[in-house]
């Protein structure tokens, strides 16, 4: 019996586009379904000022695939020099919406981020008035700390004291994977958020390790324990405001994640909805699913929810994704849950 679920044109509030080729391939992966994304800064060489953040939203508007449309939510990447002048008149100018923290060293291009958070205090301060979101890559990266217990430190050591100093500061908590995200992140009230990714909702660590490693299954933060699973299964499907969707979907051609040491991330811009949507309905949330991926994450931006609908239609046959997208960077894998999925996007 057919299935049929009409919800808000949703949003992607993390999403890597990279640039150039990369960027023209995988655009319209995301354009099909998403009406706004929050764009990584994380280029080479990053996005740090305002006029760079204008110049590369200018790109991504000139590859945008013919009656698309699309509205990149520019980000700029946190340095140590970075100016709190011209944060501020980013963010005035409509352009920005929010600033990311990298730790050095972190995840991929991230090389150039924050070292000590005390070279950028005026930068925070400026954004707490002015009412900026931070967004942060919440893992901690010293060389004692095991690379599974990142995020939990990193809350401890770095998030809570950065909060607790600067009260007034709105945070999004990116791609949480842990039980210890989700019980922060509801404590938080409403000036902290934190984004679910579509393949930790999946994924677990065995699905990495087990049988073989499977470099399209690596991402950062890495996939958790079945007990953190479960908890992000929860804390997506329980229609709580702090909870939205940020796919952290990140493009690498297969020839730099099929190698010794390759490449950190996860390609699901073409394949999120009905994936999600095979989620909640595991999780009988079906009708919280509009919630997640379509009103809480503007509510927490303070934009409007979009006005144009998707439909999603569950059919007795599954679905099929392509294995690859091919760009003239080179082929991307397309992320494959390991399940069939029968909901399709319709309209």
């Amino acid at each position: 019996m057919t299935q049929t679920l009409t919800l808000r044109r949703p949003d992607d509030w993390h999403l890597h586009l990279r640039d150039g080729a990369m960027l023209q391939g995988v655009l319209p992966e995301t354009t099909r379904h998403f009406a706004r994304a929050i764009i990584m800064p994380n280029l080479v060489p990053p996005v740090v000022t305002g006029n760079q953040a204008r110049a590369y939203r200018d790109r991504i508007l000139a590859a945008l695939p013919e009656g698309a449309v699309f509205e990149p939510l520019m980000t700029l990447y946190l340095t140590e020099t970075t100016d709190p002048a011209d944060v501020a008149a980013a963010h005035a100018s409509g352009l920005v919406k929010a600033v990311k923290l990298y730790p050095a060293g972190a995840t991929t291009n991230s090389h150039g981020g924050v070292r000590d958070l005390g070279k950028v205090q005026g930068v925070l301060e400026k954004m707490a008035e002015i009412g900026l979101p931070l967004c942060t890559h919440g893992e901690v990266v010293t060389a004692e700390v095991d690379i599974f217990d990142r995020e939990a430190v990193f809350i401890d050591t770095v998030l809570d004291p950065l909060r607790r100093r600067l009260p007034g500061l709105r945070v999004v908590m990116e791609h949480i994977t842990t039980e210890e995200g989700v019980a922060y992140a509801r404590s938080g009230g409403p000036d902290l958020g934190a984004t679910i990714t579509t393949h930790h909702l999946i994924l677990n660590r065995n699905h990495l390790l087990v049988g073989g490693i499977r470099p399209h299954y690596y991402c950062l933060p890495v996939a958790k324990r079945e007990k953190h699973r479960l908890a992000l299964r929860a804390a997506a499907t329980s229609g709580e405001a702090c909870f939205f969707l940020g796919t952290d979907s990140a493009p690498h051609v297969d020839a730099l994640k099929e190698q010794a040491c390759g490449c950190a991330g996860c390609f699901t811009a073409t394949n999120t909805m009905p994936l999600l949507a095979h989620v909640f309905e595991e999780e009988a949330a079906l009708p919280r699913l509009e919630a997640f991926a379509s009103l809480n994450g503007p509510a927490f931006y303070r934009l409007p929810a979009n006005d144009s609908r998707l439909t999603l239609v569950r059919h007795e046959l599954p679905q099929t994704f392509p294995e690859k997208i091919l760009t003239e960077a080179g082929p991307v894998t397309v992320f494959n849950p390991g399940h069939p999925v029968h909901w399709h996007v319709e309209s």
